[in-house]
């Protein structure tokens, strides 16, 4: 029988239930992969450590003010425990896609630049993916860097902060601590990963007297609760040792790596916060004595 045509409603509503579905199947396929992702990362915990004196990086730059004060020479390592949803640096995730180096190969490209750098009152940032998934290779960069007069600056998010030595810290001017989210159950849903050995490694590095800068990246829906930002600025008041918080705006200029790789980039459709959402956690920031940037 032939069918007959729809008329609006039934059109609109056949609209409607096909536009459900393609959101449905597309959440769907988000969760999927994002599964997929943070099993691969719980793998990169069981990946073996470079032999001595060598390690595994994705690249090393140069930038300013975003990696620690002045003009830095910045060592990205591979390989990540975490998957976080915003990451803006997929391609250092696994440790095997990386390139094999070794610390005089850094420092001999560390020299090329260090009178620049000196002079800019910059240093040495080592960041990754999470440089403490090579503790040893990461605390001997850090050590040669240290001991020839540079500043140095260890970035990570402090997942596996038990894994760093107390050498290692003594060798690090400056920490750069990611805490992704102050709420337990938003921090694993971001991250794939436990907030609490984040907050352990904080609480070391205020008992070690470590200078520290906290990073907080604000995603609207994700980590700008009233109630997320006032525990974490009541936590950061408490540690002594911060010297100020980054409040990094969420961006989505990472979507053309995702699609280079071949993933879902997770938060296509969440859009950066605006000015009245910045200046409410600043705000709260300040209302703990918290100078935030």
């Amino acid at each position: 029988m032939r069918d007959e045509p729809r008329n609006g409603a039934t059109a609109r509503l056949h609209q409607d239930s096909t536009a459900r579905l393609a959101q449905d199947t597309t959440a769907r396929l988000a969760q999927d992969s994002t599964a997929r992702l943070r099993e691969d990362a719980a793998a990169e915990l069981c990946q073996a450590e470079p032999a001595a004196g060598g390690g595994v990086i994705e690249s090393w730059d140069v930038s300013v003010g975003v990696d620690g004060p002045g003009t830095r020479f910045v060592v990205f390592t591979c390989g990540c425990p975490l998957r976080c949803l915003y990451c803006h640096n997929p391609e250092t995730w696994r440790m095997r896609d990386g390139r094999r180096v070794t610390v005089d190969e850094v420092m001999t490209e560390v020299d090329r630049y260090r009178r620049f750098i000196s002079v800019a009152g910059g240093g040495v940032t080592v960041s990754g993916g999470e440089p403490l998934l090579q503790p040893r290779f990461t605390g001997e960069l850090l050590r040669r860097c240290h001991e020839s007069g540079l500043h140095t600056a260890l970035d990570t998010s402090g997942y596996l902060g038990d894994r760093a030595s107390d050498a290692l810290l003594a060798d690090t001017d400056l920490v750069l601590l990611d805490i992704k989210s102050y709420d337990p159950q938003g921090y694993r849903r971001l991250t794939g990963g436990s907030l609490e050995p984040t907050l352990r490694f904080a609480r070391r590095l205020a008992d070690l007297g470590r200078p520290v800068w906290v990073r907080f990246v604000l995603v609207p829906g994700h980590t700008d609760a009233e109630e997320n930002v006032e525990g974490l600025a009541r936590f950061v008041a408490s540690l002594g040792n911060v010297e100020r918080v980054d409040v990094l705006p969420f961006h989505r200029m990472a979507a053309g790596k995702y699609a280079r790789l071949g993933l879902a980039y997770p938060l296509a459709d969440v859009k950066p916060p605006d000015q009245d959402l910045l200046e409410r956690v600043h705000a709260q920031f300040a209302a703990h004595g918290v100078t935030s940037v």
